[in-house]
């Protein structure tokens, strides 16, 4: 029978790991989601108004794909400090339904529209629900600590 031992975890058997771990995770998310939202918010009309969406995408891609990574390698990490905690926790189980989904709508949908240079209701709806998606990740992550 396997035994997971949490405490033969790396990081679990220093004080400064995790919270370094977690401090590169929030970095990754703070990269990935605000040049994300950058583009949102050209998107519905709200700022950065004499560039492009599709120029505002490219200036920031690599930027996104950096953030991105960080957060994709962080957060497995900080995962398997206790992965049967995590994953009985349904803020949890939220925000990373919540990362998948939003991490296919801005590659499909919402790049897209932005390369198309949207403009309207349509390319508003598109960058909102793309803000509401990134943002639902970021609250299932906040209430893990909470639920």
């Amino acid at each position: 029978m396997f035994v997971y031992d949490v405490t033969a975890y790396p990081l679990n058997n220093n004080e400064w790991s995790f919270p370094m771990a977690e401090c590169f995770h929030i970095l990754g998310f703070a990269l990935s989601i605000g040049t994300v939202a950058i583009v949102d918010l050209r998107l519905m009309g709200l700022g950065m108004l004499h560039l492009k969406p599709s120029q505002l995408l490219k200036d920031t891609r690599m930027w996104t794909m950096w953030g991105l990574a960080l957060m994709l390698i962080t957060g497995p990490l900080i995962f398997f400090s206790d992965p049967f905690m995590y994953l009985s926790n349904e803020s949890f189980r939220f925000k990373i339904t919540m990362l998948v989904l939003a991490i296919i709508y801005n590659y499909t949908i919402h790049a897209k529209v932005a390369r198309a240079d949207g403009t309207g209701t349509g390319a508003k709806v598109v960058g909102a629900l793309s803000i509401a998606l990134w943002l639902s990740v970021v609250a299932g992550g906040i209430f893990i600590a909470f639920v």
